[in-house]
């Protein structure tokens, strides 16, 4: 009877001790930091700044990414993530724009080679209305990603330059993920970069009251009447030198730069 007694308390003993080591092995570790992830590391290494058909864009090499290891897990974490468990509104923010960009650039590697991110749909199709990846366990189209969460749930004209469609004429996609430690300085930079790209952003016309700028404030203008309208949002955002350029800008004296939907590509400068 002892000896049975003294090797049920054993292996009741040993039965908790591994308890307690499954649940240490269950425990999340530490947050990394976003640049750290695998899908930080992928922009940091194919993501670099070029010049093509007069229009200056960071490029991405998606013949190279699409063979880095770094991809496969940067949309496996994406599937897997929780977004809901995020417990304030800019990580939120900041978790939809990197599941857009990086579903972005998906759209593009499932299709390659390609001339540009329309060509994956048609005119009844068009390829923003496509699922094309998983996001924190669910299919969604880029759509869905931008109009249906982004610019739904959130009151931030600032989402225009942090969306990559990568195209051309796109605000330039980041060498880093969005951050919610550091969002609104992020898409601050956003802006201001856009806005100062003559090639794509802003090209003030000589008077300071009227420039050409992107057709993006034509298609989203009503996003930016929070901000006081176009004109008000560019002469607060722009840099010094394109504040100066604008400085009496208004919303009367826009007019558009055609949109260059072609590849954000590398390969295009090869």
């Amino acid at each position: 009877m002892k000896t049975s007694m003294r090797g049920e308390g054993s292996l009741g003993h040993w039965m908790a001790v591994l308890a307690m080591l499954g649940g240490l092995l269950r425990m999340p570790g530490p947050a990394l930091a976003a640049e750290e992830t695998a899908y930080g590391r992928l922009l940091a290494r194919h993501v670099r700044p070029g010049t093509v058909a007069g229009i200056r864009a960071n490029l991405v090499d998606y013949q190279v990414l699409a063979k880095d290891p770094d991809y496969a897990t940067a949309l496996a974490d994406l599937a897997a993530a929780r977004p809901d468990a995020l417990a304030g509104e800019g990580d939120r923010f900041a978790f939809w724009a990197n599941a857009y960009n990086l579903l972005a650039i998906k759209t593009v590697v499932d299709r390659y080679p390609i001339a540009g991110i329309k060509d994956g749909g048609n005119y009844l199709f068009p390829i923003w209305k496509k699922k094309v990846g998983t996001a924190a366990g669910q299919e969604y189209s880029l759509d869905e990603i931008e109009h249906g969460i982004l610019r739904e749930d959130f009151s931030e004209p600032r989402v225009h330059f942090a969306v990559v469609c990568a195209s051309l004429s796109c605000p330039d996609l980041r060498v880093e993920p969005y951050d919610g430690a550091r969002l609104s300085e992020q898409l601050e930079n956003q802006a201001m970069l856009f806005l100062a790209n003559r090639t794509k952003g802003v090209v003030p016309r000589g008077d300071r009251a009227s420039a050409e700028v992107s057709s993006i404030f034509k298609w989203f203008g009503g996003d930016f009447e929070q901000a006081g309208g176009v004109a008000v949002f560019i002469r607060g955002h722009a840099d010094p030198t394109t504040k100066k350029a604008v400085s009496g800008l208004t919303d009367a004296g826009l007019s558009y730069l055609d949109y260059d939907w072609s590849l954000n590509d590398t390969a295009r400068t090869r």
